[in-house]
């Protein structure tokens, strides 16, 4: 063990596989990633993307785990491996697909797939043991022991110990990324919940703050797979929010979920915005007979607002901000980045992609860097954007 870690450690760079699936429940991102350094002087490369949709019938199983009303401990314990047999093949598709093996790989670097997460503790009066905790499957020994090679993760957990809530974590990687000496960014992502990292002008890792949003794609997503019978798992493109218009009475009515007048740090999930949410409204709107290109349109006019107003009440009275970079599964939805523009009309709002990051990589890219910190035990948590009480080396490490 010490004589691999140091051999890979003299490596000029080390390939990394990054390995994630996030809130929306679509599938296992893998990303190939060339990293020089360590620390916030990383360079990373992406070689290769590689995506693997879940099935519906997975997707469904997720969400059903996801959900206190239908998991069960026996399919929570089960699903645990199962992942993790994905994850692995996931690992094994993206080396090949840059032309690569697995013995290649210096390291993989996996996220999990997320079941629940806890950022605040329950009263301790009403419950002694709901400490804030987090919990995501696809068992780091189960990679290890299938790809042959070392695996990180488990990263949320290490923050949370120390006093963070363990999200939102891609902050400091986009720190390394999209940092830049002439122009306050704004990096949002939107996948299934929408997150964002406020990057002052030449910023420095003390003066990032970042905090989850609220909803991402995840009550679009809901609603389209209500909508189709099942046939469609997200609008491609935007189309059916574009073919409709907004109930604003219902917006209104929906902007005033209390999460919003939080104060930054925070996060949220599928928790608070999950399945229960989304088929509330969707009652409310086909009660209030709207045709279904209006409700799309409705869910998606609220990630939209929800972004813009968190930027309006926590970051633009703070903060000089020149462009909003998004990534995600939302950077492909053009109703949502249209709704975006119009309602940041002083900031100019593009995609990861116009900067030479890929919108669908950039997650996994994260993560890839989260693990090559860990090799070289250098912090990788950002406490101004967690709420952590210092900066920590996350992740563990399985080996093969």
């Amino acid at each position: 063990m010490i004589g691999w870690l140091r051999d890979v450690l003299e490596k000029e760079d080390r390939l990394v596989v990054g390995l994630m699936s996030g809130t929306s429940l679509d599938g296992i991102d893998a990303a190939v990633v060339r990293i020089a350094g360590s620390g916030l002087a990383s360079r990373a490369e992406l070689v290769h993307f590689h995506s693997v949709p879940y099935t519906d019938e997975l997707r469904e199983r997720l969400k059903r785990l996801c959900s206190p009303d239908s998991s069960s401990v026996p399919d929570i314990c089960a699903m645990n491996f199962y992942i993790a047999e994905r994850f692995a093949e996931a690992a094994g598709a993206a080396a090949a697909g840059a032309g690569l093996t697995l013995d290649d790989i210096d390291l993989i670097s996996s996220h999990g797939q997320t079941i629940w997460h806890i950022p605040v503790a329950a009263d301790p009066t009403a419950d002694p043991f709901g400490v804030r905790s987090t919990l995501q499957i696809g068992d780091l020994s189960v990679i290890a022991k299938l790809t042959g090679r070392p695996v990180a993760g488990d990263f949320r957990t290490a923050d949370m110990a120390v006093g963070g809530q363990g999200a939102p974590l891609t902050p400091y990687g986009d720190l390394i990324l999209f940092r830049d000496e002439r122009i306050g960014r704004i990096v949002q992502n939107i996948g299934g919940i929408g997150n964002c990292a406020v990057l002052p002008c030449a910023a420095k890792p003390y003066e990032v703050s970042a905090f989850d949003t609220g909803p991402g794609n995840m009550l679009i997503d809901q609603a389209v797979w209500e909508l189709s019978g099942g046939r469609m798992s997200y609008d491609a493109d935007g189309a059916w929010g574009a073919a409709g218009q907004p109930h604003e009475a219902l917006l209104e009515e929906m902007m005033s979920h209390p999460y919003f007048a939080l104060q930054p740090v925070k996060t949220t999930g599928r928790e608070m915005f999950g399945k229960a949410y989304a088929e509330q409204w969707l009652s409310s709107m086909r009660g209030a007979g709207l045709p279904a290109e209006d409700i799309v349109a409705t869910f998606t006019a609220f990630t939209a607002r929800s972004i813009a107003q968190s930027y309006t009440d926590f970051v633009l009275p703070r903060h000089a901000v020149g462009e909003v970079v998004i990534s995600g599964g939302g950077a492909h939805n053009r109703t949502l980045l249209r709704m975006l523009a119009e309602l940041l009309p002083q900031q100019q709002v593009r995609t990861a992609a116009s900067l030479g990051v890929s919108d669908d990589a950039k997650e996994a890219i994260c993560f890839a860097i989260f693990g090559n910190n860990l090799l070289h035990g250098e912090p990788n948590n950002l406490p101004s954007a967690t709420g952590a009480s210092r900066e920590t080396v996350m992740g563990k490490l399985a080996l093969p």
